[in-house]
């Protein structure tokens, strides 16, 4: 997994980095936005226009964000509530437009 999404874009949600995304690959959910791991090709387009440092490379994120490595794994690789199937790498989020739910990490944190 490339960038990972941490707790400084929930509830923020700027989309700055969707906009500079070569490749389509920031999803969108209620309160956070997450990096498909599968379509990420690791350009970093993304880190630098962040305005609240929400992105880092998953080696490289802060030990306090080290949970949203795989919570922004589990957000693709898992049915999230109110969903039949896995969001999977459908080819760009432009294809499944905003996803409307978080997972269970993101969704109760306060």
């Amino acid at each position: 997994m490339p960038y990972v999404i941490a707790a400084p874009c929930i509830d923020v949600m700027d989309k700055s980095c969707v906009e500079e995304c070569p490749v389509d690959c920031i999803y969108e959910g209620d309160r956070k936005l997450y990096i498909n791991p599968k379509e990420c090709i690791d350009c970093g387009a993304c880190e630098p226009v962040c305005p609240v440092e929400a992105i880092s490379q998953d080696r490289r994120v802060d030990p306090e964000h080290a949970g949203f490595v795989e919570d922004n794994r589990r957000f693709f690789a898992e049915v999230l509530p109110g969903r039949d199937a896995p969001i999977g790498a459908p080819g760009g989020s432009s294809k499944t437009g905003r996803i409307g739910v978080d997972t269970p990490m993101v969704a109760d944190r306060s």
